[in-house]
């Protein structure tokens, strides 16, 4: 039995008798060595990975739940306090459980870069729209395919402005987040659960250095010809993070 999945620039995936299946890249092995160590770790909140099939594509395990899919405005559990405070609790534990992976030598990341000891392999796109829940709360995420290295500082602030939200009040409007005074009780209380050691200000700077580096990151993979990210610029991703960017200051 197969059905198709809704979401994401990569035009889907399909679920094929409980695997998830989609177009592999040069990426896929180096993610399924995070996976792999993260299902040793016995952490939950993260598919297994299963390898590559006879037609090359990837296979992951099915992570049962609700999604977002194409739905717009996106279901109110996205903005919910719960779901704050669930995504933080999920973000610690997965620093936990993933603060002593080391990934191959040759290792290769969708977004570039090289992994440093003092760097962990994140996500890097644990938003709503990739977040699994049930009636019990947060499931887990999917899409794992732009995992890569960064600073866990820099990876919280990634996520807090994921949730919080932090986008462009024309980004969340769209999905149904209207309430922008709540924004900055918001962060504050998702660093909080996380039990984040510096300040507001702290986080707001790193949001604006995430910012700028995924910015980077999203043109040099559009230039090398990823057609994902060449879509996202076509579809102006770049733009709405340019005046996300420009508008944190008034949250200080």
């Amino acid at each position: 039995m197969t059905e198709r999945l809704e979401g994401g620039f990569d035009g889907g995936a399909s679920l094929v008798d409980g695997v998830v299946r989609r177009t592999a890249g040069a990426w896929t092995s180096s993610v399924h060595a995070l996976l792999a160590h993260l299902s040793a770790a016995r952490f939950r909140g993260a598919p297994r990975g299963l390898g590559v099939d006879a037609d090359g594509r990837e296979m992951v395990g099915f992570l049962p739940g609700r999604t977002v899919g194409s739905a717009r405005p996106w279901p109110a559990w996205t903005h919910s306090e719960s779901a704050l405070l669930d995504v933080a609790r999920w973000l610690r534990r997965y620093h936990g459980a993933v603060a002593d992976f080391e990934p191959p030598a040759d290792a290769v990341w969708r977004e570039g870069g090289v992994w440093r000891p003092d760097q962990i392999i994140a996500h890097n796109d644990a938003a709503p729209y990739n977040a699994v829940w049930n009636d019990d709360g947060l499931v887990g995420f999917v899409d794992w395919d732009m995992s890569g290295p960064v600073d866990v500082e820099l990876d919280v602030a990634w996520v807090a402005f994921s949730w919080t939200p932090l986008h462009a009040p024309h980004v969340v409007a769209a999905e149904g987040f209207t309430a922008l005074d709540t924004r900055l009780p918001r962060l504050e209380l998702f660093l909080r659960e996380y039990a984040w050691q510096g300040t507001t200000a702290d986080i707001l700077a790193l949001i604006a250095q995430r910012l700028t580096l995924q910015l980077d990151a999203m043109h040099h993979a559009a230039s090398t010809g990823d057609p994902t990210y060449q879509r996202m610029l076509a579809a102006g991703r770049h733009l709405d993070l340019q005046t996300a960017l420009r508008q944190l200051d008034r949250l200080g």
